[in-house]
């Protein structure tokens, strides 16, 4: 920390090195001083016309170091006009790696390696010169020699940012400097604070600017000179990098618009706030202008007013350029506004240079962005070589190969097939090497411009980058230790040149230096370092072998003496594997093979040859058996690889043999062959599996134990053409250049057909439902196949040329073929013959550039859109029968082009959109309408090159683009700032690039097929704020509005936003042209409110523990009309869930929570939750409890609930939004984990409690589904998560950080894992495809989990595991979906033997010392004693339980009330706890076969839950037919009346009356319109009537409890006697509404001018509100009142809110009603004045609200929060524990207590007042 405090505020380094003097620095070459005329200082100037050697080195030597630590580096400097200077800055990264940053105006583009950025820079100009204003609007050729006109330039670099952007860096101090010519330089600095040399000191302090604030002016000895009067900007250029807005050339270094802040701002003015006011763009736009709105300063923005208009510097200046930033295989594009060009009178004219992209209006200054970032993730990639199928390598351990993949390398995990990516290369990798240990991995690019990268394996990023001056480098060969690094290439001169490198200190960020080189005349094929001896090589080639040696900075070879063999062509060397203890380092065997099938035997020491043996063919005997292979006689076979171990010898040979040798060559001991000849084989460290590469693309492993082969990777050997995607069965159907049409399985990716012909295959299409593809060739044939039975189902021969597309409708009723010569022909996809309907000819435009998706068809199947007949036309027909809808011309004329534009791709976005997307070839994307013709928007500079293919998703939310060789994903609706992403990979041009069906992911073709993990969800979308603008009226504008821009017209347009230039006039033929002018005219203004009338902060920092509403004393006012956003709802496809009740499936749900609601701050809280009523038995594995230590947890909803069983006392966990899905608990008790899934679309959430203190200690948010299971290990080292079906991953965290270990991804569901109770590193899981065995590797910091998947066995069927549990370390119990236990045996991972538990599913299974648990969804409940199968020998059969005795006895058995879904038991098994899906938690004992009910709670939906009047107890109801009475306070339950196939609806208390103590009754309403009436004294029914014919909604005792009101579904509210049953009258006036709610008061109502002694109110559903007086004992009931409410119509699509009233407690003259209406608010309406006289404003529509006598509303919502609400003024709190929109809540008599029901989650809460 010392030794930065000197550096504050600023360090001058020529002052700290003493420059003048020389010591500290160097100059070299022409460097003088002189007196600048513009600075009035000294400053040097160097020269020279070669920059390296003109410059000054400031320190001296590379052994010291500068040591500055100042974040910004600032550059004080002028370039010579007409010159190149360079500059390098050498800054140390905290990993002690140091990296070189250089900045020329001489660099053309950005390039980076791991140790070096180069960035362009772009020069200058003074202000109003010629080369300024050709600037702004120049976009080609902008870097170069300075201009004439070149001004001194304060030059500002953040090095922080740059190591961390660019590399990942972090930045730790500026080691060195080296200025070189040419420019004049008058000092630099370094500094921690951003600097702004356009402020003087006096501005500063006026604008408050100060260092503790980060900021302040430039120091007076570092500024440069300003007259009085004038602007610091007007003589002198300010640059910052990085800049604020988008430049081009991408990572450029150039000038930037000067901040606000920093501009000039005359001191005779003095800042103040611009009011809002609106801009009008009042004069047309030139057509070859684009209409651009540019961000207007909103309220609160400082500006200078100058005669009372806003000057045009204080505007935020930005570029209209594309900006490209790449990051790990990513870019974005950046499309910002340009500052306005003058002004006029009154109106801003705002023009846009043509090359803008799009127009947009946007509000605020921050920069938006399309998210998430990365929105794709590379996943797999079916492919293997490119430039060679000769590399591929083992790990040391194993398990993994790392092969390439064109320009891509790729480690593979054998066990689980995952793949990992090294991206870097441009080119095609062409050749790999290890080092011994595995660690470090180089690899080398083809090309002319060879480039070899060094990477760290493990960690995947790469050490190093260095050019090898060769091209078509062939061969790479790691030394042991990885210090020298060998290579073989060819020089410019096309002789072969061997280098090679220093690579020791590679790994600790140290350069690769060349340690030696030498060009030879020789060939060689193959080059291998030695792995005894860095300094020795040995090479072979065609006619010779040589051996290479390093000396003293040399590199020299002797050849091998061949005698006769000197003219082989020899093809692989190998050392001699193992090292005896006298042996001689160079002691060695060298093998060499050849071409003709000899191997040599060569003396490594003597250089010569020991012996010689040949490979021959097998000679035919009469019987054609071929015999052993020998080295005798007859024509050679070509070997093309061998590789030799300490036991055997392993090649590879033409006739596509891999064979295994004794190391005698004797005979051969096993062999696989293979498809084509074998290129590589490389046996693995251990010597048990040989590793095996095909010249045609195929990649595997033998494995020599098992004698076992597997197929690691097939690939295509040419460029793939195109692929469709069948979505329901996850293949994927590929047509290439190689003559073949492959189908692969995305998951496994392995080849399951290959279909080969003679005529090559160009385009491809899956039917959408069937078995069934089609495939079109380039003779124009097209044949259709079924999958299934691989049978040719009909050809056709309709088209001349190449068939350029192919496409089935999505209803699969029709196909649709196009040739190249204009050929388009339908046909009835809904026979197997697939006949022709029809065929035209010369409409489809010809040529083959549009193949392989020439046609596109719209979501309804209505529409077929395709390129035609010219390519300047673009022609939408009926799908149905190829009549023409809509011809659209595109050739719209640029001005700045000399050609026509021309179509080249077509797609359909959703139906539902109405826009047809067409690539051009002016690199420009139209969106068209379908109905229309006319242009709503255009994105031109789509890509680099010209777009081959585009896709749009289902939700029309996404757009995807390919060009060239990259791939990019945009925001559809081209609204942000940010609005796509690039990713690369692809070292070809791309064919087709497509959304999966599930759009879940993305696959794009062209050298191999990749498949990439799309990783944004619709809810993002939706939930953004940054989505557009949706507004809905109340009531009809007088002038069409969208996002706030009125268009003069009045014609309203129906997307947003505007379109990009003026829209031309195309050639329609369907409809009427459109005035041009219609756009002519906008008026924008900044102080629209689209918002929702109560003023709720955007963030929650920003709001205090206790908010206020708005309350509205509304005696003289009356309500406003607000506009209202309307909510979409946006539906993806899901993978399909499995079939077994083990596996979690999450309730749905309609509610998503609010995000912006905000619980209040701890011990502030209104009120307090008591209780939890229940639990969820639709959770996994959600009941915890540990006998020993006393815990018992269990969930409820999105709560878990610890509840000490003696006590009856709760403790309530709070983190989750959502439903949890399972719980675990450590070892010792003290820790809890919960998972949840994530709201919004976003990940799962894993919570970790601390059960003492119930703290939350940690979260984990890494699942994309919900989380299937969690684990900890026995020892509680490691916690083991699962997800779901939508995410079968595995991932393993450390107990104590709970970072990631490590994870594995598996092809099907997961149901259940576990650890093993005595080996905390084994581990099992069970699922859809079997039983995986885990082990974990920890190799000191690294933990590897190591998977191994076992089928389930034979016995037992086509069955899923779906439970397991560990009985011993070597025994493992698994429960199948059929109802069957498998033991297997953990070490030879074998079951061994099976019974028969049950007659369904089991989906528990425990498993404590000799005793098994099961429980399964038949609701049985069995104890087994498995004493004897811990002494059964496995043996070589699986043993059936009929077969196998007693070996497992059922002890005792119980049914329960619902399917077992979690259970935990004592060590013994004698006692323990059940959770069914009864939503019921039993305590079993075994010792005396009894059962508890411990807590018990509803299983589907609460529709009601009430206190008794004296609070004793309290009434639920439910959709499942139950009313269920609770005693008050242990909340435990008394009785349960169950009505069977019927649901209750209501229930209410019979009032506490002085005749009837003792006496208590609760009636319910059912859906088939009776009423019970249950007495609690007797718990039995005393009454059913019959007053209604449909479902009861509403049911309430009068005050004196004389009769009931109950209501129904219909409308009519019926009065009958609880005495005898009889209906004593009917009120029919809500008639036709569902009513809602009942309540009756106590009242006497003089005052209202009528007699009685009660009122009642019923309120209906469409809005109306009645109001009774009444006397029972007299018979009279009048009304008194009748209120509605008004409303918009509602176009929702579930239902309005429902309408809902009260009696106030404290006055009952005053009613409380909420519902749909206008506003979203709660009126209180005066039965005295007859009017509302009070509203207060609600965020949202309430589903449901009470009222207590403290002047408390609680109100709920279908946003899931619970707002407590004090009605005098306004001040509220909001709850969100509920995971579900919130259907009832009721206050107790008293007002202290509190209920809240959320589907079944009842809470119970505890009232403490505001």
């Amino acid at each position: 920390m010392a030794s930065r405090v000197w550096q504050h505020p600023y360090v001058n380094i020529f002052k700290h090195v003493r420059v003048e003097d020389w010591k500290k620095s160097t100059k070299e070459g022409d460097v003088s001083t002189y007196t600048d005329k513009t600075l009035k200082c000294s400053v040097f100037r160097i020269r020279g016309p070669v920059p390296a050697s003109n410059y000054i080195l400031v320190p001296k030597s590379s052994n010291h170091s500068l040591g500055l630590t100042g974040r910004h580096f600032y550059l004080l400097f002028r370039p010579t006009p007409g010159k190149y200077f360079v500059v390098h800055l050498d800054v140390a990264a905290e990993e002690g790696q140091v990296v070189r940053i250089s900045f020329s105006n001489m660099f053309k583009e950005f390039k980076s390696t791991a140790t070096w950025l180069q960035f362009p820079f772009l020069c200058g100009a003074a202000k109003d010169s010629v080369y300024e204003s050709t600037a702004k609007s120049a976009r080609h050729d902008l870097v170069g020699p300075a201009p004439s006109m070149v001004r001194w330039t304060c030059l500002m670099m953040d090095l922080q940012y740059t190591l961390s952007v660019y590399l990942s860096r972090c930045h730790s101090h500026l080691k060195s400097v080296k200025l070189c010519a040419n420019m004049a330089v008058k000092n630099m600095f370094t500094s921690d604070l951003l600097l702004d040399p356009g402020v003087s000191f006096s501005e500063a302090k006026l604008m408050g600017l100060a260092s503790s604030q980060g900021t302040g002016p430039m120091p007076r000895d570092m500024s440069f000179p300003v007259a009085k009067g004038t602007c610091w900007h007007d003589l002198y250029d300010y640059i910052r990098f990085p800049s604020e807005g988008a430049k081009l050339p991408f990572d450029s270094i150039q000038k930037d618009c000067p901040n606000p802040v920093s501009g000039c701002v005359p001191t005779q003015k003095i800042p103040m706030r611009e009011e809002p006011r609106c801009v009008n763009i009042s004069k047309p736009l030139p057509r070859s202008r684009t209409p651009l709105v540019t961000n207007i300063p909103a309220l609160g923005v400082v500006s200078t007013i100058q005669n009372g208009k806003a000057s045009n510097e204080d505007w935020p200046c930005h570029s209209d350029d594309q900006h490209q930033r790449e990051s790990a295989g990513s870019a974005s594009h950046r499309l910002t506004s340009r500052p306005p060009c003058g002004a006029d009178d009154g109106g801003v004219h705002v023009y846009v240079h043509p090359e803008d992209d799009l127009s947009s209006h946007r509000e605020g200054s921050e920069e938006d962005e399309l998210l998430p970032d990365p929105i794709l993730r590379l996943n797999r990639i079916i492919g293997f070589g490119g430039a060679t199928t000769k590399c591929a390598l083992w790990t040391k351990s194993g398990d993994a190969v790392v092969y390439p993949c064109h320009a891509i390398i790729i480690s593979m995990n054998m066990s689980s097939s995952q793949q990992r990516f090294f991206i870097g290369h441009t080119d095609k990798v062409s050749a790999l090497a290890f080092n011994g240990n595995t660690t470090v991995l180089a690899s080398a690019q083809t090309g002319n411009h060879s480039v070899v990268r060094v990477w760290n394996y493990h960690k995947g990023n790469c050490l190093a980058m260095f050019r090898t001056h060769a091209h078509s480098l062939s061969s790479l060969s790691f030394s042991f230790s990885g210090g020298v690094l060998c290579g073989v290439g060819k020089d410019s001169h096309s002789k072969t040149m061997v280098v090679v490198w220093n690579t020791l200190n590679v790994s600790k960020g140290g350069e690769v230096t060349v340690l030696a080189k030498a060009h030879t005349d020789v060939d060689i094929h193959t080059l291998k370092v030695a792995f005894f001896d860095d300094t020795r090589m040995v090479s072979c080639g065609r006619d010779n072998v040589r051996l290479w040696r390093v000396r003293n900075g040399g590199l020299r070879s002797c050849p091998v003496n061949l005698g006769e063999y000197h003219s082989l062509d020899f093809t692989d060397v190998a050392f001699e594997e193992g090292n005896s203890a006298d042996q001689q380092l160079d002691d060695r065997t060298l093998f060499a093979s050849s071409r003709s099938g000899h191997i040599l035997e060569i003396d490594y020491s003597r250089v010569g040859i020991k012996n010689v043996r040949r490979l021959l063919p097998a000679q035919q005997q009469h019987t054609h058996r071929r015999e052993k292979w020998t080295f005798n006689t007859g024509p050679g076979i070509a070997i093309n690889s061998i590789s030799v171990s300490p036991s055997f010898c392993a090649t590879g040979s033409e006739d596509g043999f891999l064979r295994l040798w004794p190391l005698d060559f004797s005979a051969v001991f096993l062999e696989a062959e293979h498809e084509g000849p074998v290129s590589l084989v490389s046996v693995s460290a251990d010597s048990l599996q040989v590793l095996a590469a095909t010249s045609t693309g195929n990649l595997g492993y033998l494995d020599v134990s098992s004698r076992g082969y597997s197929t690691l990777m097939r690939s295509h050997t040419d460029s793939v053409l195109g692929f469709s995607v069948d979505g329901i069965r996850r293949h994927l159907t590929t047509a290439s250049c190689d003559g073949t049409v492959r189908i692969w399985n995305m998951d496994s990716l392995h080849q399951l057909y290959d279909f080969m012909s003679e005529d090559s295959p160009c385009s491809v299409a899956f039917h959408p439902s069937q078995q069934v593809f089609s495939c079109g060739f380039s003779s124009g044939i097209v044949r259709v196949f079924d999958i299934s039975s691989a049978k040719l189902l009909a050809e056709h021969k309709q088209h001349r040329g190449e068939v350029v597309g192919l496409a089935f409708s999505p209803d699969g009723e029709f196909m649709y073929s196009a040739g190249s010569l204009g050929s388009l022909t339908l046909y009835n996809s809904s026979e197997e013959d697939h006949h022709v309907i029809r065929v035209l000819c010369n409409v489809v435009a010809r040529g083959t550039e549009r193949a392989p998706d020439a046609l596109t068809l719209s979501s309804d199947s209505r529409c077929l859109a395709f390129v035609g007949p010219s390519e300047y036309i673009v022609t939408i027909a009926d799908a149905r029968s190829l009549e023409e809808l809509l011809r659209v011309d595109v050739s719209i004329l640029d001005v700045e082009s000399t050609s026509l534009d021309s179509a080249l791709k077509v797609c359909f976005s959703a139906a539902s959109a109405g826009h047809l997307l067409v690539a051009t070839s002016a690199n420009k994307i139209l969106w068209v309408s379908t109905k229309t013709g006319r242009l709503l928007r255009e994105v031109s500079k789509v890509h680099k090159h010209q777009c081959s293919s585009l896709a749009v998703s289902e939700d029309t939310q996404f757009l995807l683009t390919a060009g060239h060789n990259a791939v990019k994903v945009w925001d559809y609706n081209m609204q942000l700032d940010v609005n796509s992403q690039m990713f690369i990979g692809h070292s070809e041009p791309i064919r087709q690039v497509s959304f999966t069906p599930d759009q879940l992911g993305v696959v794009s073709v062209g050298d191999a097929i990749f498949l990439w993990d799309f990783l944004a969800h619709p809810a993002d979308s939706l939930s953004d704020s940054r989505s557009p603008l949706k507004v809905s009226y109340v009531s009809p504008p007088k002038s069409a509005e969208v996002s706030g821009v009125l268009l003069s017209s009045g014609m309203p347009r129906q997307t947003a936003p505007l379109p990009s230039s003026p829209p031309p006039q195309l050639d329609i033929s369907a409809i009427d042209r459109v005035d041009q002018d219609a756009l002519g005219s906008l008026s924008l203004c900044d102080d629209a409110q689209l918002s929702p009338p109560v003023p709720l902060p955007a963030s929650p920092d920003s709001r205090t523990a206790i908010s206020f509403l708005k309350v509205t004393e509304l005696a003289n006012s009356s309500p406003l009309n607000t506009s209202q956003v309307d909510d979409v709802e946006l539906k993806r496809n899901k993978p399909i869930r499995p079939d077994c009740y083990r596996h979690f499936n999450p309730r749905f749900k309609t509610s998503t929570l609010d995000q912006a609601a905000v619980a209040p701050q701890p011990g502030e809280e209104g009120m307090r939750l008591k209780a939890v009523i229940g639990y969820n038995g639709n959770g996994r594995s959600n009941m915890v409890w540990s006998p020993d230590q006393g815990l018992f947890a269990y969930s409820c909803g999105c709560v878990v609930v610890v509840e000490y069983l003696h006590t009856g006392h709760q403790r309530h966990l709070l983190g989750h939004t959502e439903e949890i899905s399972t719980l675990a608990v450590t070892n010792d008790a003290q820790t809890v984990a919960s998972a949840a899934g994530g709201s919004s679309g976003t990940r799962s959430l894993i919570c970790i409690w601390d059960v003492q203190n119930g703290a939350c200690r940690n979260t984990i948010s890494y699942h994309r589904g919900t989380v299937q299971s969690l684990a900890f290990s026995r020892d509680d080292l490691f916690f083991l998560s699962v997800g779901d079906f939508s995410d079968p991953e595995v991932a393993l965290w450390s107990s104590r950080t709970f970072q990631l270990l490590s994870s594995v991804s598996v092809s099907g569901p997961i149901h259940d894992a576990a650890f093993s109770p005595s080996a905390a590193s084994q581990l099992a899981c069970v699922g859809s495809q079997g039983a995986f065995f885990c082990l974990i590797h920890t190799h000191g910091l690294d933990v590897d989990l190591k998977v191994q998947r076992v089928n389930t066995p034979e016995e037992v069927g086509d069955v899923e595991l779906t439970a397991l549990c560990y009985h011993t370390n070597s025994i493992l119990f698994t429960a199948t979906n059929r109802g069957h236990v498998c033991a297997w045996d953990v070490n030879t991972q074998r079951c061994f033997m099976t019974w028969e538990a049950d007659e369904g599913e089991i989906g528990v299974l425990l498993c404590r010392g000799n005793r098994l648990l099961t429980g399964s969804n038949t609701r049985w409940l069995r104890l087994w004693g498995i004493e004897a199968v811990q002494g059964m020998k496995p043996g070589g059969e699986v043993s059936i339980m009929e077969n196998s005795g007693a070996l497992v006895v059922l002890e005792q058995e119980i049914m329960l009330d619902g399917t077992t879904v979690s259970a935990a038991f004592d060590v013994t098994m004698d006692m323990g706890i059940v959770g069914t899906t009864a939503g019921t938690l039993w305590y079993i004992n075994w010792v005396d076969n009894s059962s508890i009910r411990l807590v018990s709670g509803h299983k589907t939906k609460v529709n009601d839950v009430v206190f008794s009047p004296d609070e004793s107890h309290f009434a639920t109801c439910g959709e499942d037919g139950s009313v269920r009475v609770w005693s008050a306070p242990s909340n435990e339950l008394v009785v349960q009346f169950q009505v069977l196939n019927q649901g209750c609806g209501c229930v209410c208390w019979s009032p506490v009356l002085s005749s009837s103590k003792g006496s208590a009754c609760v009636a319910a309403g059912y859906s088939d319109g009776t009423l019970r009436i249950f007495r609690l004294a007797s718990s039995e029914m005393e009454m059913k009537l019959n007053p209604h014919a449909v479902a009861v909604t509403a049911i309430q005792y009068s005050a004196n409890g004389r009769v009931i009101l109950s209501a129904g579904q219909n409308g009519l509210v019926a009065v009958s006697s609880p005495v005898n049953g009889t209906t004593v009258r009917v009120i029919r006036d809500h008639k036709g509404a569902p009513i809602t709610t009942i309540q009756c008061v106590s009242k006497q109502y003089k005052e209202f001018g009528l007699e009685g002694n009660e009122m009642w109110l019923a309120a209906s559903a469409d809005r109306r509100v009645s109001v009774w007086a009444a006397d029972w004992l007299k018979d009279k009931c009048d009304l008194l009142d009748w209120l509605t409410f008004p409303a918009p119509a509602y176009f929702e699509d579930d239902g309005p809110p429902p309408s809902l009233a009260a009696f106030c407690p404290a006055d009952p003259s005053l009613v409380v009603y909420t519902g749909y209406g206008v506003e979203k608010e709660l009126s209180y309406y005066s039965l005295a004045k007859k009017q509302v006289i009070k509203k207060i404003a609600l965020p949202h529509w309430a589903t449901c609200f009470s009222l207590s006598d403290i002047h408390l509303i609680a109100v709920g919502s279908k946003e899931r929060v619970l707002k407590l609400i004090r009605s005098s003024s306004g001040r509220f709190q909001d709850f969100l524990h509920h995971s579900d929109s919130l259907q009832t809540c009721h206050f107790s008599p008293s007002g202290k207590l509190l209920f809240t029901v959320a589907h079944n989650e009842i809470l119970l809460w505890e009232v403490q007042g505001l």
